[in-house]
């Protein structure tokens, strides 16, 4: 047995089975990027790239130069994010038992942590030098104009980052990526790189809003749904790169560890056990957002083989449905026997010279693994590559205004809704895939942990289930629905929205207790990692979260930031860019979650305030609703003239009256859910005071009231030793 395959120590190496795993690496990684670069080239020649432009041609350097800079940009940022993701979340960061870190006897860093920590600060560095090129060369593109080193392509360039959309969005993705490269070099702490992956998804967004979205027929479900496309190609490529890569560090730790006879190749099957649950959701993402984009943008089935963009899109649905297939079979046959044929020290120190065949099964299955693994990324540089040439290629549906537009498809980018009668608000539907994936996502989850409770044979009321799922839905359709239609067009639509998200919305969520469930369900790690579990108490147990639920602060924090959004300009962003309308939603709907979780959550908390302090949080809480309310339904004044005194209807009251509906809209939305959660909170109150006073009986008859004797022992002390108590009898 070689050490690879956990031999004893001082064991051979066979050549045979190192083989595979000299293979991949640095050379693999170099083939892949070759091959992707073959792809731009092939989709290039397709679409015609190498054709000058007609009207301004900016040269054969930006035709080319621009999509070889996109692909080497989307290969570093995955694999840079990606690296900092399994840093952060799968790979222990020093070496040594878990408990002894503990206790302040950190150990050395681990090898394999510090490697995949250089690959992200070697990716992120190119990630920055891609992202320089990209801004440069699109502008080129865009102006027409060679690169050049003249007055006038460099002042039309500080223009273009000033005042045009997609200059801006590639000037942040490089800010972005500078400050991550810096970061990544001084940040070693796991909640540190936590929130370094975080910062480094946050580049997906200012490439998402200057995709193929801007103006077509649903430019918000084009966005959320390239959001949500790049967010799965970023984790599931980078991370198969930063495995890759990870191989040759991999087998010398592997080796070391079991020539030690600890138990080496589980290191390897945990990391790919860990990575093959994200891929697996990855490729869910990649695939069901692919479809939302496809539908966008093509419109008949021959476009699929007719046209560049439709021959592009099958290639790229071909490729991921090869690459899922792989994927299964890491997940459901070579993973399980990289880990299963090594089942710990005791079974290996037992094994007799029958376990040759064993070991020689083991071998192959960790050359197909590493075979398999290269040839992912192979694939995957190659549909990068298609994409960056995608990216750039006309779709056949055309995202042009439409001649004599309205004037809300001009400001909005929707036709203007029928009139807003109630039914319309159930019946009228604008998918905003973001929040249906997450609502599904997050239904599914839920469902699957009660019922592997129940497996388990511990319970979890069904009422929490139904009221988690109620929630969901409320989400979707208030997302998605009337309310989300008409909350472009009317301020009484905007209010059913917003206080539907705050209000309503986080009860029906707060009231599942995901977070109890999730506390219950999800395993333990005890190899010095933090998993999903370890996340949640890590966040649960923070100063930011002692802070966010202190109840002052998520009180002032959810009726403070009505004021705020409604009486500055954050509401004209919120309407005017789709990032702040995604900042909006979400931040109201945490605020709300945050308040709902203070005042009458069963879910973990720094410190729950007292009874009394709940009911008179939610009793101001109210009366500063009610005083808004009032000032917004008897306002003479317009907010945001520009937007909703625009629109171009014609059924029958005018945009003031409208903001007027739209106050009471939200006394009446607000009120109701607020005196509920007061409800809610005074029955909590009442049986905690029941719950105290049955152990008090209980401890009462264990001690035959040895407390209450005691208390009643001590007043008649006091009275005997007080000096002014009366002698003798009175008369």
């Amino acid at each position: 047995m070689t050490p690879a395959s956990g031999s004893p120590r001082g064991a051979a190496v066979d050549p045979e089975a190192d083989a595979p795993v000299r293979a991949v690496g640095l050379p693999a990684a170099g083939a892949a990027l070759c091959l992707g670069l073959v792809a731009v080239v092939v989709a290039g020649l397709l679409t015609g790239l190498s054709t000058p432009g007609e009207i301004a041609d900016p040269g054969a350097l930006t035709r080319w130069g621009l999509p070889i800079a996109r692909f080497v940009h989307h290969l570093a940022m995955a694999t840079a994010v990606s690296a900092v993701l399994l840093a952060a979340a799968a790979i222990p960061a020093r070496v040594g038992p878990r408990g002894r870190r503990r206790r302040g006897q950190d150990g050395a860093e681990h090898p394999v942590f510090s490697a995949v920590l250089r690959i992200a600060g070697t990716a992120s560095v190119v990630w920055t030098v891609a992202a320089i090129a990209v801004l440069v060369l699109t502008f080129s593109d865009i102006s027409g104009q060679p690169i050049s080193g003249e007055s006038s392509f460099n002042e039309g360039f500080l223009g273009y980052i000033e005042s045009i959309a997609t200059g801006q969005a590639w000037a942040t993705v490089t800010a972005i990526a500078a400050l991550f490269t810096m970061l990544v070099f001084a940040v070693r702490s796991t909640p540190g790189l936590f929130v370094l992956s975080g910062l480094g998804l946050a580049g997906i967004v200012p490439i998402a809003l200057v995709g193929h979205s801007s103006s077509g027929d649903d430019h918000i479900a084009a966005v959320n749904s390239l959001g949500l496309h790049l967010l799965g190609v970023v984790v599931w490529v980078g991370g198969l790169a930063v495995l890759l890569l990870l191989a040759p560090v991999l087998r010398d730790q592997t080796r070391r560890l079991a020539a030690r006879d600890q138990g080496g190749p589980e290191l390897v099957g945990t990391l790919l056990r860990r990575y093959s649950t994200i891929a697996g959701l990855a490729i869910v993402l990649v695939a069901a957002s692919g479809v939302v984009n496809a539908e966008l943008r093509i419109f008949a089935w021959d476009q699929l083989i007719t046209t560049p963009y439709g021959l592009m899109i099958s290639l790229k649905a071909a490729a991921v449905l090869a690459l899922a297939g792989i994927g299964w079979m890491h997940r459901s046959w070579i993973i399980p026997r990289l880990v299963g044929a090594h089942a710990g020290p005791a079974a290996r120190r037992g094994a007799g010279p029958s376990d040759d065949g064993a070991a020689a099964d083991q071998r192959g299955v960790t050359g197909l693994l590493w075979q398999l693994v290269a040839v992912e990324v192979a694939i995957m540089a190659a549909v990068v590559g298609v994409s960056t040439v995608l990216g750039r290629t006309a779709p056949p549906v055309s995202e042009d205004l439409p001649p004599g537009a309205s004037p809300a498809r001009i400001i909005t980018g929707y036709d203007l809704p029928p009139a807003p009668e109630l039914a319309n608000y159930f019946t009228l539907w604008r998918l905003d895939w973001l929040w249906v994936f997450l609502a599904v996502g997050l239904a599914v989850w839920y469902w699957a942990s009660v019922v592997r409770l129940r497996r388990r044979g511990d319970s979890w009321p069904i009422v929490r289930g139904i009221s988690f799922v109620l929630g969901l839905l409320t989400l979707v359709w208030v997302t998605s629905g009337g309310a989300s239609i008409y909350g472009l067009v009317l301020f009484s639509g905007h209010m059913i929205q917003h206080m539907t998200l705050t209000m309503v919305v986080p009860i029906f969520l707060v009231m599942g207790s995901p977070v109890t469930l999730a506390l219950r369900v999800l395993p333990v790690r005890a190899d010095g990692t933090r998993g999903t579990r370890e996340w949640i108490l890590w966040l649960v147990h923070s100063r930011f979260s002692r802070i966010v639920t202190h109840p002052v602060v998520a009180a002032a924090n959810f009726a403070g930031s009505l004021v705020i959004f409604y009486y500055t300009a954050v509401f004209g962003l919120a309407l005017e860019y789709h990032l702040g309308h995604l900042i909006m939603t979400v931040h109201f709907l945490l605020t709300g979650y945050i308040f709902a979780l203070v005042m009458v959550g069963q879910d973990p908390l720094p410190k729950r305030p007292p009874h009394p302090l709940r009911l008179l949080m939610l009793l101001a809480t109210m009366a500063f609703h009610a005083f808004l309310a009032v000032s917004l339904s008897g306002s003479e004044s317009l907010l945001q003239a520009g937007w909703f005194g625009n629109m171009g209807y014609d059924w029958g009251f005018s945009a003031l009256e409208d903001q007027q509906r739209g106050g009471e809209l939200m006394w009446g939305i607000g009120e109701i859910p607020t005196m509920l959660l007061a409800v809610i909170a005074a029955i909590q109150w009442s049986r905690d005071d029941d719950r105290q006073m049955r152990r008090e009986d209980r401890e009462a008859e264990r001690t035959d009231d040895a407390a209450l004797r005691e208390y009643n022992e001590m007043f008649v002390r006091m009275a005997e030793n007080d000096p002014h108590r009366p002698k003798g009898p009175r008369g």
